[in-house]
C-alpha cells in the first residue's frame, strides 16, 4: 500500500524504477467534455518525463460509493486514481496511452485495499493506546 499518495515510486516490468508525481484533480467534462474525474501525474525514470492522466469514470465512481456508503471527496478520488497509476506502471498495461480509464472491477479492488489499509491502521492505533 502506498503511504504517500502524492509522490511515490513505482517499478515497471522492465526493472525501471519511476518517481509518481500527483500534479492536480479536475472534474474531465470542463476540459475535455468527458464525464470523468481526472488526476494528472507526472512520472520519470531519469531519463523519460511523461505525463499520465487517470480518469476516474464519474458514474462508477457514484456507484462504488454508494455500495460502499462513502462520499464521494477529492482525496478519495486522488488515493483511487493514485493506486491506479501504481498498477498501471507496474503492470505497464495501458502505458502507451496518456490517458488511462480504470474498469469498475479495478476500482472496486482499489477501494478494498484503501479499506483494508484503514481498518489495519485503526487497530494498529487501538494497540498502541
Amino acid at each position: 500500500m502506498l503511504e504517500n499518495y502524492r509522490k511515490f515510486e513505482a517499478t515497471d516490468p522492465f526493472g525501471r524504477r519511476w518517481e509518481v508525481e500527483f500534479r492536480w484533480i479536475q472534474n474531465a467534462i470542463s476540459i475535455r467534455h468527458s464525464d470523468s474525474i481526472d488526476c494528472k501525474y507526472y512520472i520519470s525514470d531519469g531519463e523519460e518525463k511523461r505525463e499520465l492522466v487517470v480518469a476516474l469514470p464519474h458514474p462508477e465512481i457514484l456507484a462504488l460509493g454508494q455500495r460502499r456508503n462513502r462520499p464521494v471527496t477529492d482525496a478519495w478520488c486522488m488515493k483511487l486514481a493514485s493506486l491506479h497509476a501504481h498498477h498501471a506502471i507496474s503492470t505497464w498495461e495501458d502505458m502507451d496511452k496518456t490517458i488511462v480509464v480504470p474498469q469498475a472491477r479495478d476500482l472496486e479492488k482499489h477501494n478494498l485495499d484503501l479499506e483494508r489499509a484503514a481498518a489495519e491502521a485503526a487497530e494498529s492505533a487501538a494497540l498502541h493506546r
